[in-house]
This record gives structure tokens, sequence and C-alpha cells, in this order.
């Protein structure tokens, strides 16, 4: 049994505002098993010592708003490519999210157990991945990317064909399938859309999406599996329907207001606003393949993004750190970080992007710390990001060591 040793370093845990000056860390099986000021012993077993001369280390990184097969803006263009090249788009784009210091993502639809299989098993390098399966949506819904003279037969609820992001279900025996399938599958939570979006043709950004009846039943099938539910949402009126109703993770959320905002703090609901994703595609989406459509959309919620920080803050919201890119644009990921500094303090953004998310995801104690018993994801920073989070732009260039489960994928020290 080989251990793993970091030592000499400055230490943020996910939590606490002040480094811990001279923190140890020992890594067993790919877990943290003891974190202590100065030398910590180890016996006679084999070791790896790393000095960290004195750098920050912190908890790997987590996106709770990925796409992992969003290989192309354009997501219709999707359904006419081959699963084996879509595969290799999000090959690519997991591992370069590693590359950044994300060592745990969420996806937001589309991913599923082969891909979640993949990593684990080390055919990619990438972070461990918790996956939604396709997420919900109804017939015209954000999930539906048929043009508009496409017929409804093209699309299959078994999920054999079609729609490579979603499945449409309408009806609550239908979302009661579509839930449970995912779930059989191994999907660690549940995506169902509940407003309009940027990405489908079909629906305004204002559009109400699934009946109370059909999110109620999403809900309790998640919850019958003892996990939850995420919603697509924009509006006050759709993120309310959906809080009321059980959902516990709103995706977006900018055009919420202060009401809907305190009834997200009182229902202990999160939000997880993903801005990133609207300035990339307002600078870049239409020379990638966006539809003019979209285009016109990305406008609709783009200039309120950083309202809705200062809503959510003021309200006490707990908010979840996400990017939702797509296609080559997945490598703004890191942009997310320097957007919500504009509203938020670097430790709060930190914390979202760490124990925040992983709260989020039902892992508290197991991902986003560094602490006894979490899995031993960790980065070493040339620099303090509590002081200065332009060290984690750059595509990982600041991060001279990733470790996830104990595993080191990178080390330029």
């Amino acid at each position: 049994m080989t251990l793993l040793l970091i030592e000499n370093t400055l230490l943020f845990d996910g939590f606490e505002p002040e480094l811990r000056e001279g923190a140890a860390v020992l890594v067993e099986d790919g877990m943290v098993k003891e974190v202590a000021e100065g030398a910590i012993g180890t016996g006679s077993a084999e070791v790896t010592r790393i000095d960290a001369g004195g750098r920050v280390l912190m908890p790997g990184l987590i996106d709770a708003h990925f796409h992992a097969v969003a290989a192309d803006p354009n997501i219709a263009r999707l359904e006419t490519m081959s699963a084996y090249h879509i595969g290799q788009y999000a090959r690519g784009f997991l591992e370069a999210a590693l590359r950044r210091g994300f060592t745990t993502v969420r996806d937001a639809g589309g991913a599923d157990f082969g891909l979640a299989l993949a990593v684990e098993t080390g055919l990619i390098e990438g972070p461990r991945l918790y996956y939604s399966g396709k997420a919900l949506t109804q017939t015209g819904g954000h999930a539906d990317f048929r043009e508009r003279a496409a017929e409804h037969p093209a699309f299959c609820l078994c999920g054999q064909h079609g729609n490579v992001m979603g499945v449409i279900a309408d009806g609550v025996t239908e979302v009661r399938r579509a839930a449970r399938e995912e779930l059989r599958k191994g999907a660690t939570q549940i995506k169902i859309m509940a407003s309009g979006g940027v990405a489908s043709p079909a629906d305004p950004i204002w559009n109400l999406q699934y009946s109370e009846e059909e999110i109620a039943a999403a809900v309790w099938e998640a919850e019958s599996w003892k996990t939850y539910v995420m919603a697509h949402a924009y509006t006050p009126e759709a993120i309310r329907r959906c809080v009321e109703l059980g959902v516990k993770s709103i995706e977006h959320g900018n055009l919420i207001d202060a009401e809907t905002a305190a009834l997200c703090r009182d229902r202990d609901a999160w939000v997880v606003p993903t801005l990133a994703t609207y300035d990339a595609l307002a600078e870049e989406g239409s020379a990638l393949g966006l539809p003019a459509v979209s285009i016109a959309k990305v406008a609709d919620v783009r200039t309120t993004g950083l309202e809705a920080l200062e809503i959510l803050k003021a309200a006490g919201v707990k908010m979840g750190f996400g990017s939702d890119l797509l296609g080559e644009m997945h490598r703004h990921q890191s942009r997310e970080f320097l957007i919500r500094a504009e509203v938020l303090s670097p430790l709060e953004v930190l914390r979202q992007a760490t124990s925040g998310n992983a709260e989020l995801m039902n892992r508290t104690g197991k991902l986003g710390c560094v602490a006894p018993g979490a899995y031993a994801d960790l980065l070493l920073i040339d620099g303090n990001p509590l002081a200065d989070l332009e060290l984690l732009q750059d595509q990982g260039r600041h991060m001279p060591l990733i470790v996830k489960a104990g595993e080191i994928y990178k080390n330029t020290l």
C-alpha cells in the first residue's frame, strides 16, 4: 500500500476563510486519511511525499451544471452525429475540465452510465461524473430541439432514437415512466425543463413548461430514490412553481425577483447560476452555428445575470456553481469565477464551487472539502485564490498539482 503525503501547505479546506499554515494531508486508498498542522507520521508504509513549498492546497473544483455530450452549440445537429463521434467530444471536454482543476461535474442532461463508467475505470482521465441521464421535457419544451416542420414520431420515448440530451415525456404517466427509466439507468438526480430556454427553437424564455402534476410526479419519483430534481427555469413564475412542488435545484434563474428568492431560501432550494455561457454565446455563438433564434434569446437573459446574483445574495439563497457551456466554448469554464466575483467575494465563490456544490449534490463530507473521510481531490495553487480568482484561469496553468481520488493527474513541481 502506497500513501500520498502532501506537506508544507497553506490549506483552504473548502469551508473556513482562514488558511491553515504548515498543514499536511495524508492520503490512503484514494481518501483523505489525516489532516494536521505540522508533521504526520506514516510508520513503515511506502510513501509518496510532495513538498508543497508553502503553496495553497484546496479541494478539487465542482461544476454543478456541465454538458459533457454537448458537442455542438446547435444542439439539433447532435441528432445526426454518431454516438461514437459525440463520445470523443465528451472525452475531450471532460479531460480538459480535469486539467482546469474540476475533479467532479454534475451533468445536466445527456451523459449516461457508460460515460461515467469510462471515467471511473480510467478510459477517460476526467472528473467523476454525476449524471442526470436524459433531461425530461414536454413536447415543444426546452429539450425538444426539432425543427418546426418535424413530426413527433421522429422521437422515441424509449431513447433508441432522437434527442441526445433529453426525452419528450407528456403527461403524468409518461413523466413517471421517463424518470423511472433514468433512475433505473443510474441517474444521480433527475433533470426537468420547466421554462423556455436559449438553445431550443420553439419556446420563448417566458414559456411555462410542465404542469404542476407533472412536476410533482418527477419530484416524487426522485425522492423515492432518495435524490432530487433539478429544473431549468428562468422566470419568477417558473421558479416558484418548481420550488413549491419540491424541486431542490433551480438551474439558471436569471430573471428571479426578490420575492421568489425569499421563497427559495425559505424552502431550502438552491439556485445554480450559469453566467459564463451567456457571455460565450453572445461572443461566439453565431460563428459556431447557434441558430439566429437562439442568439436573439441570449440578450433576454444575459444582462440580468449579475442582478440575479445580487438578489440571491441579499436573500441568503444557497447558490451552486455551474457553467452550462456548449461545444468548444467549454474552454471558458473557469470564466464563471471572474463573472461571479463582480458581485461575490472570492471566498463565497470558492465555497460555491467546493463545499457548497457538495451539499447541493448530497455529498457533504465526501466532496468539496479537505477532511478525513473525504475523497482525495486536491489542487495546489501558485498563489492565494482567496485573494485572486485569476489564479483559476488559463486552463490550469497556475495549478502545478492536480489529484483526483488520490491519483496524481498532474505534477509539475
